[in-house]
């Protein structure tokens, strides 16, 4: 064993033994919050497709009428303009429209105009206007007649600040092609053309808050995401020494498209074994093929459900023929990395910066002699969703732009990384926790949306 492998050993062994660093008397044993053990996906019920149309446009509905004006105010935005052609639809919107859409039929054109009042009124210029929650300000099927319908409805209206997705630095918030950026300036006056501004800050902020309707069926989501994870780690879908990695990520996937789930990635599922080199300098530890008995196992998933997406990291451990449970440095390597996640979301404070919760969190982690990366992003109407970003996997160290964006209330978040820990049971070879639970912020603590995983799951 390195002399760094025996410093985190020490550091961990001193964590679990004397409790952490925030308990008065530092004598209780570190006991993690928020656990949840998620048997199968059965425990959860799930809309067929059309019996989901309703709820997702209620929420939408709640979404415009509540939340849009309090951002457009936030972001001193007059007017928002969401332009969009068939196949080439913006990023946000889908975020937008009412179901049952699947399109942005010829070109589709949403106009937002705040009121004097606060309101917002919502508006298409559409060959096939949406009806509710829109009211049309045109219909027609000339694509010149349309284009010259937004420019004067845009003069009519006489807003200051015209908010464009346009940006840079924000891939949400750049769904306005050159194409049509160059018709709408087209049929504006040159001094309506100075008053286009990027609607980036708007676009982050409505794509990145959740509001208390969508706050009540998340945590549901979540736990359906779990309980497919333990369905695939169990004896019933697992035959130690004949089936594969690849079968257990395939039924994952198979598995979501029974549920008429869309997932938003292919699973994937890893091992790690005694004997197999996992390093410190190595950000990703694990191997595919054949799962035998004593192998960790690893799997991310994610999926979209009335129109919220998760991004869920659990580990099992498959029980050797003589063993009841799992070996007892395994556990304390699951307790580590539930310690890590609390550092990190202890440091979950409205207005700090991602970077700066990301570095607070390698300080505290390395104090305690934690050896972690920490890559956690914001999740909801995205799997990567606009946000502050807390570190990279590839990049421990400041993230321009999105590691700038301060932290909101009512935002969630893939609480995502790994610690390696040095295993007895294993001659210290380090193991490395990969977790990842999706979680709320609500301005003053972070809760797992559908608990967290602070126990192995263990095939038979």
């Amino acid at each position: 064993m390195g002399f760094k492998q025996a410093q985190y050993l020490f550091g961990a062994l001193t964590l679990l033994t004397l409790g952490t660093a925030c308990s008065p008397a530092n004598s209780e044993p570190y006991q993690p919050t928020q656990g949840r053990v998620i048997e199968s996906a059965a425990q959860f019920a799930i809309l067929p497709p059309r019996a989901r149309i309703a709820p997702e446009n209620d929420m939408l509905t709640d979404r415009l009428d509540n939340l849009l004006p309090a951002l457009m105010a936030e972001t001193d935005l007059d007017m928002w303009l969401v332009l969009n052609r068939e196949k080439a639809e913006d990023p946000v919107y889908f975020t937008l429209v009412p179901q049952p859409t699947f399109a942005a039929r010829r070109t589709t054109m949403l106009v937002f105009h705040r009121q004097e009042d606060g309101s917002v009124r919502r508006m298409t210029v559409n060959t096939y206007p949406f009806g509710a929650p829109y009211e049309s300000a045109w219909s027609g099927r000339d694509l010149d007649e349309q284009w010259q319908a937004l420019g004067e409805l845009i003069v009519e209206l006489n807003p200051q600040r015209i908010g464009i997705n346009r940006s840079r630095d924000w891939s949400a918030a750049d769904g306005l092609s050159s194409a049509l950026h160059t018709r709408l300036l087209e049929v504006l006056p040159e001094t309506y053309q100075e008053r286009l501004v990027s609607a980036e800050d708007l676009v982050v902020r409505w794509t990145e808050t959740r509001t208390a309707a969508e706050l009540e069926v998340y945590p549901h989501i979540v736990g359906i995401a779990r309980g497919v994870i333990a369905e695939g780690f169990s004896s019933k879908v697992i035959t130690p020494g004949i089936t594969t990695t690849d079968d257990v990520a395939w039924y994952l996937r198979e598995r979501f498209k029974e549920l008429q789930l869309p997932i938003w990635f292919m699973p994937y599922v890893t091992f790690q074994r005694a004997g197999l080199e996992c390093t410190e300098e190595n950000p990703f530890c694990g191997a595919s093929g054949v799962i035998q008995r004593g192998d960790i196992l690893h799997t991310d998933v994610g999926i979209c459900y009335l129109k919220l997406c998760t991004d869920t990291q659990e580990m099992a451990y498959v029980l050797q023929a003589d063993e009841e449970d799992i070996p007892q440095g395994f556990k304390d390597a699951l307790l580590i990395g539930n310690r890590w996640q609390d550092i990190l979301t202890d440091n979950f404070v409205t207005g700090r910066t991602g970077n700066e919760i990301l570095a607070a969190t390698r300080r505290e982690a390395q104090a305690q002699g934690i050896f972690s990366s920490t890559y956690t992003h914001p999740i909801g109407f995205y799997g990567h969703a606009p946000g502050p970003t807390i570190g990279m996997w590839d990049n421990q160290g400041e993230t321009a732009v999105q590691g700038d964006w301060p932290l909101y209330p009512n935002t969630a978040h893939a609480i995502e990384g790994y610690i390696k820990h040095p295993l007895p049971e294993w001659d210290g070879q380090l193991l490395q926790i990969k977790l990842e639970q999706s979680a709320v912020f609500d301005g003053r603590r972070v809760i797992y949306l559908a608990g967290r995983q602070t126990q192995w799951h263990l095939v038979r």
